[in-house]
């Protein structure tokens, strides 16, 4: 068979492929607007001041997410407290200090590389085992923030590192060159340049660790609260935990109450990733323009 006869066959099989491509997509995002508008219908209704002052009830109109909301807040930004400085130090060494030829570092990069796409219940497994049991920290925020810390902390290094790959060298030679030593080279030149790329990271990352159930679940966090933690060492609840406790009960107010709890994260979701989208545009504009 010549090249000419294949033509037409390879154009059909293209068009073919094309085609499914297209259904899958437009089946995918159909689902999506139909489980949004349901969501919608279901807990727009209780999306009212109270919603966010009540503490959780076993009477379904009362029940609010004042506990879920001040956990999440407290688990997050012990998360980001944590994984953000040791994340970026982590991916400056390895990619500006560390030997490329040393057996060590190529370990550790393997082993990054890999924990990224660990199944985020281990890691849960990981800090019952760690935190809760041996550093008999039980089920508090300190728990609850280093466990996530782990989830997030190989993604943030890997972001961190494909920014910082990003610098020109030529940046780098010329403030050598300009007689800055190594350390301020990276301090003043290549992170503020990698600075956008790193905080788009960041930013997803921490979206990750704000809508994780499993890790929390396994080290044991309680769904039913009704305080607001007030040190590291208290018992705590976040929105994804308050989200599938409602939803397991029988009662359809509870489900209503779960239904706008989802819409509240949903909404703190598309804030977060919209920040890294801007980030990303203005970085890449800033640098087209540069050039």
């Amino acid at each position: 068979m010549t090249l000419a006869s294949r033509r037409p066959s390879r154009k059909l099989a293209d068009r073919l492929f094309t085609a499914a491509c297209i259904a899958a997509i437009v089946a995918v995002t159909l689902i999506l607007i139909v489980l949004l508008f349901s969501i919608f219908k279901q807990g727009i209704g209780r999306l009212n001041p109270q919603f966010f002052t009540n503490f959780t009830s076993s009477i379904p109109k009362n029940a609010g997410i004042k506990a879920a909301l001040a956990g999440t807040v407290a688990v997050v930004g012990l998360t980001a407290l944590f994984a953000v400085p040791i994340g970026v130090a982590s991916a400056v060494y390895l990619e500006e200090f560390a030997d490329k030829k040393s057996r060590i570092a190529n370990l550790i990069e393997v082993n990054i590389s890999n924990l990224a796409g660990v199944p985020s219940i281990m890691y849960g497994l990981l800090g019952l085992a760690v935190f809760v049991r041996w550093f008999d920290l039980g089920r508090s925020v300190i728990a609850g923030a280093l466990t996530m810390t782990l989830l997030i902390l190989p993604m943030i290094v890997l972001v961190t590192r494909e920014a910082l790959r990003a610098v020109p060298f030529s940046l780098r030679e010329a403030s050598l060159a300009l007689g800055s030593t190594r350390w301020q080279s990276i301090r003043r030149v290549v992170l503020p340049t990698a600075m956008p790329g790193i905080l788009t990271g960041i930013i997803l990352s921490i979206s990750r660790a704000l809508g994780e159930t499993a890790p929390l679940v396994t080290i044991g966090a309680v769904s039913y609260i009704s305080f607001v933690p007030q040190s590291v060492k208290d018992k705590f609840t976040v929105l994804p935990m308050q989200v599938f406790e409602w939803s397991s009960r029988p009662q359809v107010g509870f489900h209503d109450a779960a239904a706008a709890a989802i819409i509240v994260l949903l909404s703190v979701l598309l804030v977060m990733n919209s920040a890294a989208i801007v980030i990303r545009y203005k970085s890449t504009t800033k640098l087209g323009g540069a050039r």
